[in-house]
């Protein structure tokens, strides 16, 4: 089995496109085949070495090896152009010499398709005649001859599809300027390149019966074809920009993990047959087939991204996520470079907050409280845990402060002392822990209230509930 990925690089790898790799670097690695890159770059005003590195970074970044390339589509212009002649010489194609803007307007005053009635004209003209204008220079095309009939073939995806020919037009296989187009360059590359399995976006159905009948013409042995379902966004429309980021560095940046985006990306359209959806890249190897390949689009879920991305970051080690996070903390104003730099209470912090964060960019918010002076109360934290009684919070948070001074300052400890304090105030300990909550961190939510206090320290700690007992005097005047 030889499969490929060719992506055009007028534009950076996109979700679509990256899909389409997962899928056919999923089949040869399940299946013992050679994975093939092929950059199609033919389009020389719209491609771009930025593209290509782009599209090439982003392959790497996915955890997408290839076993042979990148080839280059533009390397093989003159075998393409060898195919064309060939098909001009054995009849299967013609010279087009006639003006584009006479053909579509001659084409729509009688209901036409443009091909037929270039067709007509082509065919009309003496052999000879077509000959001796194209030694002498002059500007053609040159046509493929779509057979009578019906083209038939077998898709992995969607089963039997038949087209009619004479839905077809003669597609132009080298223009004017002797350069080939799309379809016969790829017919003559997968020819090449051996290709047994052509495992690409339902977009590209229509062009299928069009490469089938180039194969034919040319007698070149014909791959598997198979279809994959189109994503689309949230609200049934193809996804495009619209919907948010469709590049796949775009989503690096925003802190998917690239093993979460693999998982994510192999889901779309496809399933393993069971209930799982949180799968290693082995995993997704075991179970890939073709016969799972779902017929319907896809819906991309950013939800179900970030999920998924939640639960690989919880199975990275602290020591993975370590360069990640503490490159994105560095970035924070009036954050400690001490204490970002001690790699021990680093690592405790990032292992105390990775079950917790659905993103790397989360998980570096989740910590930034830790690693700055200035807490920064929210709103609805303040709202909810401190403004209702403001004086009985700061009685409560002041017997708190004394605690702290006289506990061992482990989690066991504080957590046995603080219900104990509780219970001697005669409140549940939620009247306790969550305006604390609020004075360590500023937040609503946070991870486990004891091991917070124990990140943050006896110092840090006690200096936090004093400026928060400060502050709810000051609050308690204002209300008043």
């Amino acid at each position: 089995m030889r499969v490929r990925f060719a992506p055009s690089p007028t534009g950076y790898l996109h979700v679509g496109g990256a899909r389409t790799a997962v899928f056919n670097w999923l089949l040869a690695r399940k299946e013992g085949g050679v994975f093939v890159l092929r950059i199609e770059d033919t389009d020389r005003e719209r491609s771009s070495e930025e593209h290509t590195r782009a599209i090439l970074d982003g392959l790497t970044w996915l955890g997408i090896d290839w076993d042979e390339g990148p080839y280059f589509q533009s390397e093989g212009v003159e075998r393409h152009r060898a195919a064309a002649l060939r098909l001009l010489e054995e009849g299967k194609a013609y010279r087009d010499f006639a003006d584009p803007s006479a053909v579509r307007a001659e084409a729509e005053k009688r209901g036409w398709h443009p091909s037929r009635v270039a067709r007509e004209w082509a065919l009309a003209m003496e052999p000879s005649e077509a000959e001796a204008r194209a030694r002498a220079g002059e500007p053609h095309a040159i046509r493929f001859l779509v057979p009578e009939g019906e083209t038939v073939f077998e898709d992995l995806v969607h089963g039997e599809m038949r087209f009619r020919n004479e839905d077809i037009d003669d597609l132009v296989i080298l223009r004017s300027d002797g350069t080939p187009v799309y379809n016969l360059a790829v017919v003559s590359d997968d020819s090449e390149m051996r290709i047994t399995h052509v495992l690409r976006g339902d977009d590209h159905l229509s062009n299928t019966p069009k490469q089938i009948l180039l194969y034919r013409a040319l007698g070149l042995p014909e791959p598997r074809f198979g279809h994959v379902p189109l994503i689309l966004g949230p609200d049934g429309k193809r996804l495009s920009k619209r919907h948010g980021a469709t590049a796949v560095e775009e989503y690096a940046r925003q802190g998917i993990l690239p093993e979460a985006m693999f998982n994510f990306l192999a889901l779309l359209g496809w399933n393993p047959g069971d209930e799982r959806e949180f799968m290693t890249r082995q995993e997704l190897v075991e179970a890939f087939s073709v016969e799972r390949i779902l017929k319907k689009s896809a819906v991309f879920d950013m939800e179900k991204l970030t999920w998924l991305n939640g639960r690989h970051l919880g199975a990275r080690s602290a020591e993975d996520l370590l360069p990640e996070v503490k490159a994105r903390l560095e970035g924070v104003e009036g954050a400690d470079a001490g204490r970002i730099g001690d790699t021990g209470w680093l690592l405790a912090a990032i292992e105390l907050h990775k079950v917790r964060a659905r993103t790397l960019d989360d998980l570096a918010h989740q910590i930034v409280p830790f690693v700055t002076d200035e807490v920064t109360y929210e709103e609805k934290a303040v709202k909810k845990h401190w403004a209702k009684d403001p004086a009985q919070v700061r009685a409560r948070l002041m017997a708190v402060a004394e605690l702290l001074e006289a506990t061992p300052f482990e989690a066991e400890a504080l957590e046995t002392e603080l219900r104990a304090l509780a219970e001697r105030l005669g409140v549940g300990a939620g009247k306790l822990i969550h305006p604390l909550r609020v004075a360590l961190t500023g937040r609503l939510a946070s991870a486990g209230i004891f091991d917070v206090l124990v990140l943050l320290g006896r110092d840090r700690s006690l200096q936090r509930v004093r400026r928060a007992v400060e502050r709810l005097a000051e609050l308690e005047k204002t209300l008043s």
